[in-house]
């Protein structure tokens, strides 16, 4: 039987992309989001790639929900062998500026969601001591943006939680994966559905990826199980520089200034529809509105994927 993947975070943007990219696959797809509309969308996708989809209706902030959200799709697909964390969202603005019930909210929902469907996937997998889970983290770790100070301290979390729960899950010899991946800035519609409170709205920092890049990097992790990856490139590059010169970086990341985060040509697409209390009616899309310059691929990424078939070559070698 084909496996099953649950993606949370799955009715827009990389959510949404992966469900179709592990669809194609052949895996099945559960989706758990907070729009109807979005999870609808979502599971045409996958049926259209080929898979199977069931989808349910949850907040990541509500453990109790989120976890009847995963008996449903369990009992419409299986067991789960693949958990992803995709869901966040976010406010831009100077510290000072952000009310501290945005600064709670893009926590709760981008780092308390994450472990809560953590603690969901380990409630369901511990019992068959097997699966994966694949936290979708950020490249702000290696790196804090400015105007992104709730994102980029949830995001950090995220990553210090994955690295824990990994190790404990060393101590008990479980079978268990716990996998993290980082990301570049994504064509998504983040920024279309975040707050920003510096009168324009927000947009990524080039070098610009399209989400299916990091859906096949999910894919990715999903099956090989690695601890960390990097997804492009850019990443990479900024991880190590970071760390061999964190004061460096830190006065790139200054020479960016304001305008580095901000739109302010009308060129951000259709007017912004904030989603970080409530969802949208409406559904979501895959792809946000700066997909002029994003990049279609990664050439680290498809080094790793030929590695990988290699690799899987020698070992089933006779």
């Amino acid at each position: 039987m084909a496996q099953l993947v649950i993606i949370t975070g799955g009715s827009s943007g990389i959510g949404r992309c992966a469900a179709g990219v592990f669809a194609a696959a052949g895996w099945r797809v559960g989706l758990i989001a907070r729009g109807a509309a979005g999870l609808a969308a979502a599971a045409e996708d996958v049926r259209a790639a080929g898979g199977l989809a069931a989808i349910a209706v949850a907040d990541v902030t509500d453990s109790e929900a989120l976890s009847a959200a995963t008996d449903a799709i369990e009992a419409a697909l299986g067991p789960v062998d693949v958990w992803i964390n995709a869901a966040g969202n976010g406010v831009y603005g100077r510290f000072a500026d952000v009310s501290e019930a945005e600064f709670r909210q893009v926590t709760e929902v981008t780092y308390l969601g994450t472990v809560n469907g953590a603690r969901v996937a380990l409630a369901r997998m511990r019992p068959r001591n097997r699966g994966t889970i694949v936290n979708v983290c950020s490249g702000v770790v290696f790196h804090g943006l400015p105007l992104m100070t709730s994102y980029s301290g949830a995001k950090a979390a995220v990553r210090a939680f994955g690295q824990a729960l990994r190790v404990e899950l060393a101590f008990e010899h479980s079978r268990i994966r716990v996998s993290t991946v980082f990301p570049p800035a994504v064509n998504t519609p983040f920024f279309h559905h975040a707050i920003s409170h510096m009168g324009w709205p927000a947009r990524p920092v080039p070098p610009v990826y399209q989400p299916a890049v990091v859906a096949r990097g999910l894919l990715m992790a999903a099956t090989t199980g690695r601890a960390e990856m990097t997804i492009s490139g850019t990443v990479a590059c900024f991880a190590l520089l970071s760390r061999l010169a964190p004061v460096w970086t830190g006065k790139v990341i200054e020479r960016l200034g304001i305008d580095g985060h901000l739109v302010r040509d009308g060129s951000a697409g259709p007017v912004p529809c904030p989603t970080v209390f409530a969802p949208s009616g409406d559904a979501s899309t895959v792809h946000g509105a700066f997909g002029r310059r994003a990049r279609r691929w990664s050439s680290q990424m498809a080094l790793r994927r030929l590695f990988n078939r290699l690799a899987r070559r020698a070992v089933n070698r006779p």
